[in-house]
């Protein structure tokens, strides 16, 4: 049930990022995020769906065009926190960039993410 919960929260989230329309973007983040959300992004922290709401808004309006989020790992869920991968691509084979977010859930919202961009390297041994 808490996986479900999770998972609906989290796919709402990444809608945010393909909506039909920059204006549909706050409240697509708004049904999954709480409004002191703790967003750790690739340029620090911020907190509010305001500052979640510029980071989608960017991203949305990468150079290369229009791309898509879509969410490509089940989600993992052990207790209240969760953890799902990602991918982002760009139309016509521009960049693309993969990534896995780690989230905390209060009352069935996203409180916190934490946004892992790229891969990670293998250890050198």
């Amino acid at each position: 049930m808490q996986e479900e919960i999770a998972r609906s929260a989290i796919d709402t989230f990444i809608s945010a990022f393909n909506a039909s329309d920059d204006s549909y973007v706050t409240a697509l983040l708004s049904q999954a995020l709480t409004s002191d959300v703790v967003f750790w992004g690739p340029l620090g922290r911020s907190e509010g769906i305001a500052a979640v709401e510029r980071f989608v808004l960017d991203i949305r309006r990468h150079p290369a065009g229009t791309g898509t989020m879509v969410r490509c790992s089940a989600v993992d869920m052990p207790d209240e926190w969760a953890r799902y991968q990602w991918v982002f691509t760009t139309p016509g084979g521009g960049p693309r960039l993969a990534g896995t977010d780690v989230v905390h859930l209060r009352r069935s919202l996203i409180d916190q993410v934490i946004v892992f961009a790229g891969e990670i390297e293998p250890s050198a041994s």
